[in-house]
């Protein structure tokens, strides 16, 4: 009996070592597999002392501590309520008399939400310190320490100060009333509006948690194409209750407003931001909002975009409806988000122009608490975009970048895109807006007229059982955030720690796969928009290639639109003989966009109608490299799948034969992809494949004629 038993359990703990669902994302607190690193930890953190207080969010620290010890080293530490002789670990608020005046001074130089993890000698013994000016900073400082562990780094002589270089750090969720959600690809919305306020599920918690552990300190929990009920009294209760959930981990809950919500839910006949009726509603709103949620934190908007209402309804500009509202939302604290994603009724010369037209002159007419939220470049979450010419065009009007996290038109969660490169693309793109270095990132961090900082990312959070789909979508949450908190970060670091975090610490592991998620991104590019193409996707849905379709109401709904190939080449020129579009950027980058020999290939057809024949600068033609290019990201993926066969029972298999599945469908999809647009183009460039590249195994009509249902 004893030896069933025995066997039973050494087979129960091979099956749980080999199985991971990927909820836990990378708070996984397995234990630390190196034995002697282990002791060592133990023996650092051998009694701990919270001089903190024991406000909730303090509470969340040490649950989190307590827990995450408990799982990584199997070990409980002493928790004293005073110093003593041996103490090991620190926790401490605005300083203490167990420290030093240097150190103290030093905690509180940090910001409001920064920390210091630094290693002194207390009564003649090592001690960790871990200090901050308040709660938040102790919670950041809690998640910090423990990603130390996690990733197996030494807790000797540590040096550590951290302090946000953005203010507002905020996930934009796409989530409707009805629990859909646009572009989402990982489930339905996490969000249970029939079951709140009364019923909490844990997954929020643990939402709050991911968050907190990466720094991301707000959640606009409902979609920018809003729904006037997310203000009514009803769901203000629903609000309130995960508010209270957030607000333990340092969270502010944001929600989006729709601008007609005064005629919708308040009956009234007009929505103008003008009207003093308008204003009044939307005072009592806020106060009644304030009422249910002491810290909310605002209102994001999107206004005259895409059918949704605005202020030009009334023939007011952007500046009248976001003032309107910060009016209201000022005496609370509170702050506008507003979008600057535009366009209107009348397609215009060129619609990555159109944002920039309609907000440049309205710089400087914002009030302080009002942040224009700008998507990364100026089309729509392309594999590749320009960084927006509105980042240094404002110089009296904060600006916030809205980056995509879901992968809207980069495969959705079934292809494998580390998008932290794409970040790192728009946030380390010079502006030249005040001379050479003016980068997105430093104009972003410096506000404005005593204004919010900020970024958002739109989440890829649902209720699959990984949250996010894809169990690599994780790394571009948790890459978003860590670039939030700091935007000169190494996006190959990020994503080593990651993977050390959600995986495994094996360097024969993270080595190979490290290289993988850094090389994926621009693969996609290939595969999908090489050279500047953009917007090629399937209408609607954006799925698959579809370069063709030409039968849209709206002249830029089409991909010809962008790519305008022709019998002489293709791309979009955007010079001062097209539409122009480089006077928006500042010399020297201007003066460098408008020719094709100085423009950077990987933006050249974005800027540039091309020649087929044109030789570009290493001596191929546009026809060949465009080709060249396509077939690079296919093979690129058989690429991935050969380093993901490498690292077979290195990790968890259940996790493993997830990813390798979906990367056969991206290989399958990255085909796809280069045989149809290849062939599309080829019947504008009248040239063959050169030579060495294997004809597709369908003619284009194939290609045309797939149809898809129910599309995400």
């Amino acid at each position: 009996m004893k030896f069933i038993y025995t066997f039973w359990l050494c087979c129960l703990l091979t099956s749980a070592a080999n199985a991971d669902n990927g909820y836990r994302l990378w708070l996984r607190y397995d234990p630390v597999e190196n034995v002697t690193l282990a002791r060592q930890y133990r023996q650092q953190i051998a009694s701990v002392v919270f001089e903190t207080g024991n406000s909730p969010i303090i509470q969340s620290a040490r649950t989190e501590l307590k827990n995450a010890l408990q799982g990584l080293l199997n070990y409980s530490p002493a928790f004293v309520n005073a110093p003593g002789k041996g103490l090991r670990l620190i926790f401490v608020k605005g300083g203490s008399k167990q420290l030093t005046p240097a150190l103290n001074k030093l905690i509180n130089n940090t910001s409001n939400e920064g920390y210091v993890i630094k290693t002194i000698s207390l009564n003649n013994s090592p001690c960790l310190v871990v200090g901050a000016k308040n709660d938040k900073g102790i919670l950041y400082g809690t998640f910090h320490l423990l990603r130390l562990l996690q990733t197996q780094q030494t807790l000797a002589n540590i040096n550590i100060t951290e302090s946000p270089k953005l203010q507002v750090r905020i996930l934009n969720h796409w989530d409707n009333l009805d629990r859909t959600v646009e572009r989402g690809y990982a489930g339905f919305s996490i969000w249970n509006w029939h079951k709140l306020p009364g019923y909490i599920d844990p997954r929020y918690i643990d939402y709050a948690r991911a968050n907190a552990s990466i720094g991301i300190n707000g959640a606009v929990i409902n979609n920018v194409n809003a729904n006037s009920l997310i203000l009514t009294t009803d769901y203000l209760k629903k609000n309130a209750a995960l508010a209270g959930v957030f607000r333990r981990y340092g969270i502010k809950l944001y929600l989006s407003a729709k601008f007609s919500a005064p005629i919708e839910t308040g009956g009234l006949k007009t929505a103008d931001p003008l009207d003093p009726t308008v204003k009044q509603w939307w005072q009592q709103k806020a106060d009644e909002i304030y009422r249910h949620i002491p810290d909310f934190g605002g209102f994001l908007v999107k206004a005259n975009s895409e059918g949704q209402p605005g202020p030009q309804n009334y023939g007011r500009t952007h500046a009248d409806g976001a003032n309107m509202l910060a009016d209201v939302l000022k005496p609370h604290g509170g702050i506008v988000m507003w979008r600057a994603f535009v366009y209107d009724d009348k397609t215009p010369d060129d619609r990555a122009k159109q944002a920039y037209n309609e907000f440049k002159p309205l710089d400087g007419k914002f009030r302080s608490n009002v942040i224009i939220q700008v998507k990364n470049g100026a089309i729509d979450f392309q594999p590749r975009e320009p960084f927006h010419p509105l980042f240094g065009a404002m110089t009296k009007t904060q600006i916030m970048p809205e980056f995509q996290i879901t992968q809207e038109y980069l495969g959705f969660s079934t292809h494998l895109v580390y998008l932290a490169t794409l970040f790192k693309e728009c946030l380390d793109a010079d502006t030249y807006s005040q001379g050479h270095g003016s980068t997105v990132a430093k104009i972003i961090s410096i506000p404005v007229n005593n204004s919010l900082t900020g970024i958002a990312g739109v989440a890829n959070i649902g209720t699959d059982i990984n949250w996010c789909g894809h169990p690599f979508a994780q790394a571009n949450w948790y890459a978003f955030g860590r670039l939030a908190w700091n935007p000169d970060q190494n996006a190959a670091d990020i994503a080593r720690d990651w993977l050390k975090m959600t995986f495994s610490n094996q360097p024969d592991f993270v080595k190979p796969v490290t290289s993988m998620m850094l090389a994926s991104r621009e693969t996609a590019v290939n595969y999908m928009t090489p050279l500047g193409l953009h917007h090629i996707m399937g209408t609607h849905a954006h799925y698959g290639p579809a370069p063709w379709v030409n039968n849209l109401s709206r002249a830029d709904w089409n991909p010809v639109y962008y790519h305008k190939a022709d019998s002489a080449g293709m791309g979009f020129d955007r010079t001062a003989t097209g539409s122009n579009a480089i006077a928006q950027y500042y010399p020297p980058l201007r003066d460098s966009l408008n020719k094709v020999e100085t423009t950077p290939e990987k933006y050249l057809l974005w800027f540039h109608h091309v020649g087929w024949n044109t030789h570009l600068k290493n001596g191929e033609t546009l026809w060949n490299e465009v080709v060249k290019r396509y077939y690079k990201g296919a093979a690129d993926v058989a690429g991935m799948q050969k380093t993901w066969a490498s690292v077979n029972g290195k990790i968890d298999s259940t996790r493993y034969h997830e990813v390798k599945q979906l990367l056969a469908i991206q290989a399958e999809e990255a085909v796809w992809w280069r045989n149809a647009c290849v062939l599309y183009f080829q019947t504008f460039s009248k040239l063959p494949l050169p030579a060495g590249y294997t004809k597709p195994d369908h003619d284009l009509q194939y290609y045309k004629d797939l149809k898809f249902k129910y599309l995400p």
